[in-house]
């Protein structure tokens, strides 16, 4: 019996992907133990690599590629530099292909087809491989053929219609997020469904293909807001800071700083009217009701609550709203974030070895899945240089030194 306690140590997966969120999928199969292959083309390499402001600093001046798009999605992978535009490049996928459990690819729909990469033609070649394309909308449809980056899908699939400063006041509009949640999320779903078929496998020996579309992604992730439309007809208002599930739910204003309060249930409005000395507030007819605290006299509530807040500082608010049950915290800048004493305790600022960088070492984001407690995800290995494994992997196929210099040579690699 294996005394690995990696949960997918073992399982081979081809990465094929660029850019973000199909990468983040194969990285989140890499956390939990997958050997994944990360294929790259020549010189070039995943275009993420140039995505961001900010770039890992290399060792002696080296230019490490790592741009903050790639080192956030690329972890726990080799990479391997393939031209697959030549036979020779194609035959070695088909090799690894052989060796593999999954094969993860988002080019335009039909692209790989055209060298014989596509599902069909590998799964001559390995009928249990697992085959996930990642595409903006679909292998299928109207729009099948067009490409698409998350800000497409956030205003496309209905995040920015909900998202963005209220009607009437200053600044109204649509808000894209900060963060590019569609690609991230949609990454959770690549996973989500390999390891589904993972499953499957197990069950029955067999394949199957995944068709993963960030517009399917973008839609679900309206989720209740998008659920509260298909039940009433009603298009819910952007709330701004407000919350979306009662009220009171937003932005409070200390002396010092913000929080944020979400006291959305009845009990909670309660205690909060009791802590700020206004327990008439608890009847009052303008805020008897979830719907008016959270939608129809949500201004006027919160002008109520902010002068109450403004005179105390953040930790003397934080300190009240705690010990009276209501939920509430500090808002942080991105600096603050690591200062927290929970962040701290969770390891979710992860330095990673990096041979390559500048001082040794790398700061990564621990992952999630970190706390399971028998097979948890772990970081280990830093994002990969581009091509920094293909003689090693190159070797595992049975490629001596002189055919991989030949493959060099003919820029296959």
């Amino acid at each position: 019996m294996s005394t690995d306690k990696s949960a997918l140590a073992g399982i081979r997966v081809i990465d094929m992907s660029r850019v973000f969120a199909a990468p983040v999928g194969a990285q989140i199969l890499g956390d939990l133990g997958a050997d994944v292959i990360k294929v790259e083309r020549p010189g070039v390499g995943d275009d993420g690599r140039g995505y961001g402001f900010s770039w890992v600093p290399g060792k002696d001046g080296l230019e490490t590629r790592h741009s903050s798009f790639f080192t956030v999605s690329n972890r726990n992978k080799r990479s391997i530099t393939l031209n697959h535009s030549k036979p020779e490049g194609q035959e070695i996928i088909r090799k690894l292909v052989a060796t593999a459990d999954v094969l993860i690819e988002n080019y335009k729909v039909g692209d790989l087809k055209r060298f014989g990469l596509d599902y069909e033609s590998l799964k001559a070649i390995n009928p249990r491989l697992i085959y996930c394309s990642v595409t903006g909308f679909g292998q299928s449809g109207p729009m099948a053929a067009l490409p698409g980056y998350d800000g497409l899908f956030q205003a496309t699939g209905g995040m920015m219609a909900v998202t963005g400063i209220p009607e009437g006041q200053p600044g109204a509009g649509p808000l894209k997020t900060g963060p590019s949640l569609v690609d991230f999320v949609t990454g959770h779903n690549t996973a989500l469904a390999i390891l589904g078929a993972l499953m499957y496998r197990n069950r029955t020996g067999e394949g199957q293909y995944i068709d993963i579309a960030l517009l399917d992604s973008s839609v679900a992730m309206v989720s209740h807001i998008m659920q509260d439309y298909l039940i009433s007809g009603n298009a819910p208002p952007r709330l701004g800071n407000g919350g979306n599930g009662g009220g009171p739910a937003d932005l409070i204003y200390c002396s010092d700083g913000i929080i944020y309060l979400t006291a959305g249930t009845d009990e909670h409005w309660r205690r909060l009217t009791v802590l700020m000395e206004q327990p008439e507030l608890n009847g009052d007819p303008r805020f008897d009701t979830n719907l008016k605290r959270g939608k129809t006299n949500r201004a006027e509530l919160m002008e109520i609550i902010n002068a109450w807040s403004r005179p105390f500082t953040v930790s003397e608010v934080q300190t009240k709203l705690d010990g009276a049950g209501i939920p509430a915290a500090r808002y942080n800048e991105l600096p603050d974030v690591w200062e927290e004493p929970q962040v701290q305790h969770r390891k979710l600022r992860a330095t990673t070895p990096h041979a390559y960088a500048e001082s040794g070492s790398v700061d990564l984001i621990q992952s999630p899945l970190a706390q399971m407690s028998e097979s948890p995800a772990t970081i280990r290995m830093a994002p990969p240089m581009l091509g920094e494994h293909t003689r090693e992997i190159l070797g595992e196929l049975g490629y001596d030194a002189a055919a991989v210099e030949a493959l060099q040579e003919a820029k296959v690699i």
